[in-house]
């Protein structure tokens, strides 16, 4: 499967940039979720890559072909860039049965395709079925219900899924009635003998026309497949809708038209619709939003295994962060047409570029702590919740000094760049510029803010500390009072006031806590986060020690 590239994509409404200067390779077989707040960009990206959308600038290549160029002129629309869409409302036509919604697509396919011999192919696999006669009838036989009666549309469907044939040559395979004859060794044998005429047949006739067959039937010369323009066959179109049906496991309701059918069901049908064409790549827009809780968990899982079973390369749009961090081979994390990070799930959880990816990605929240000290030999002496001393021990060597003035040079790097595009002709000038992400410091009695203007310096910084690294020990300094304590049986999610200030704590474990209980609060590990307040930048990771 092809990698997609996007180099300088930006996607602009008047003075509005939807998508600004972004560059991005997803890799071939990745699944990659785009994962931001609403309104962010990520649709517009998903859309872009598609061909649904056209980008202002920039360029998309999806494996070695270019399917957006602006400078060169080269728009190459949706439906030429082989790639399946999966919409937030499944889209379904009502009027249509679960066969006819997911063949739709591939009935008006007309292209350049090899030549196949399609009856002898069919044939070939009978043939391969028929050498094991008993094994037929036994799969028949299983499909009569209590009162004696064959059920024809669960035989048909089991013939089809065992031996991956279509509906007409398990129809063909029904009628030899082998589970019904008195010798079926003898009755297989003469059915084989047929179909191997039929398979000789057209070695012959294609030998007529200077071509060889191959293993699958297709047509042959100088050993490159023979092509022509031409539309799918019957056989074809079954064969694919048959293939994707036994993917998402909906064989046995292709009679049935979508109003009834549940939720999940009809997601499985959207699914097969958009995997029946062999899609290169498979974008999918929050198609798991419409579900409850329950059977999201459960899609969550379909998705995963459909992943690994087609090979594609899935490009998947979610503002649940919960979805993103179990589908996902990489996260790809926007906001205000930004790119915050691109990473593995975890490395995105453990070290969050910023923080505003800190605060968006986990559940419970991360707990933010103001801070404000001096690095001292290496390690940080700082002052938290007002009045408590605490050491924070960076896990490698830093030396803050120089990380801010490399800093200073990124910034200025930046504002060069600015200039030179802005200096250009026709640029236009954003009106949703970038700001530092204003983080929630969780207290018992909060104030309005009034977006007062504070004076900043690099001696003010933030400590991120995850729920998990929160410890609730006999051994720990800190004293607070559990404000709520919430037990879900597997593990309790208590918060805890701190001088007014409420730090969230997961206790795995069937722990009780009640309310007002003094207890003490200590920091575990070696994962908490440092933050540059001014710029909301990630300086380190470490550990805290308390004074």
């Amino acid at each position: 499967m092809p990698k997609i590239t996007l180099e300088h994509i930006t996607k602009r409404y008047d003075k509005f940039y939807a998508v600004d200067d972004l560059n991005l390779v997803i890799e071939d077989n990745a699944f990659v979720t785009l994962l931001g707040p609403s309104g962010c960009g990520k649709t517009t990206t998903l859309r872009m890559i598609a061909g649904l959308e056209t980008p202002t600038t920039g360029k998309i290549t999806i494996g070695d072909r270019v399917v957006f160029d602006s400078d060169e002129g080269i728009n190459i629309p949706a439906n030429k860039r082989k790639v399946g869409f999966l919409f937030q409302n499944y889209a379904l036509w009502p009027n249509m049965t679960v066969y006819e919604n997911i063949s739709f697509g591939l009935t008006n396919v007309k292209e350049e395709l090899p030549v196949i011999m399609h009856e002898a192919k069919a044939a070939s696999k009978m043939l391969k079925a028929l050498n094991r006669p008993n094994d037929i009838v036994k799969t028949i036989n299983e499909c009569y219900d209590k009162m004696g009666k064959l059920d024809e549309n669960k035989a048909m469907i089991k013939l089809i899924d065992a031996y991956e044939i279509s509906q007409y040559s398990a129809k063909k395979l029904l009628g030899y009635k082998l589970h019904t004859s008195n010798n079926v060794d003898a009755d297989a044998k003469r059915y084989a003998e047929e179909l191997q005429k039929e398979i000789d047949k057209a070695k012959s006739d294609a030998a007529a026309k200077g071509y060889t067959l191959d293993d699958e039937f297709v047509c042959t010369k100088g050993n490159q497949p023979v092509k022509e323009v031409r539309k799918l066959t019957k056989e074809e179109i079954d064969l694919a809708v048959r293939r994707v049906s036994r993917i998402v496991k909906i064989g046995m309701f292709m009679d049935r038209y979508p109003a009834e059918l549940s939720g999940g069901q009809q997601q499985r049908v959207a699914i097969a619709r958009t995997l029946a064409p062999e899609p290169s790549v498979l974008f999918m827009d929050e198609p798991l939003s419409n579900l409850d809780a329950k059977l999201r968990l459960e899609m969550r899982s379909e998705l995963q295994r459909l992943h690994l079973e087609t090979g594609s390369t899935f490009v998947y749009v979610t503002h649940d962060q919960m979805e993103a961090m179990t589908l996902a081979t990489k996260i790809c994390l926007i906001d205000n047409g930004l790119l915050q990070q691109y990473d593995a799930p975890l490395d995105v959880y453990n070290m969050p570029n910023n923080l505003f990816v800190a605060d968006f990605v986990g559940n419970p929240a991360i707990n933010f702590i103001e801070a404000k000290g001096k690095q001292v030999k290496g390690n940080f002496e700082l002052t938290i919740f007002d009045d408590k001393k605490v050491t924070f021990v960076p896990n490698e060597k830093l030396d803050l000094v120089e990380w801010h003035k490399q800093l200073d040079d990124l910034k200025k790097q930046e504002a060069d760049l600015l200039a030179e595009k802005a200096s250009k002709k026709g640029y236009v000038e954003k009106t949703n510029k970038e700001t530092t992400f204003k983080y929630h410091v969780a207290k018992v009695d909060e104030f309005e803010d009034y977006d007062d203007e504070v004076q900043l310096t690099d001696e003010d910084l933030v400590i991120g500390v995850r729920p998990e690294f929160i410890d609730i020990t006999d051994k720990g300094a800190l004293t607070g009072e559990v404000y709520s304590s919430m037990p879900t049986g597997m593990e309790t999610t208590i918060r805890v006031n701190i001088n007014n200030y409420l730090l969230t704590g997961v206790m795995f474990g069937g722990v009780v806590y009640k309310l007002g209980d003094k207890v003490n609060v200590g920091f575990k590990g070696n994962n908490a986060i440092l933050f540059d307040r001014k710029s909301g930048k990630i300086i380190c990771l470490g550990s805290i020690k308390v004074d």
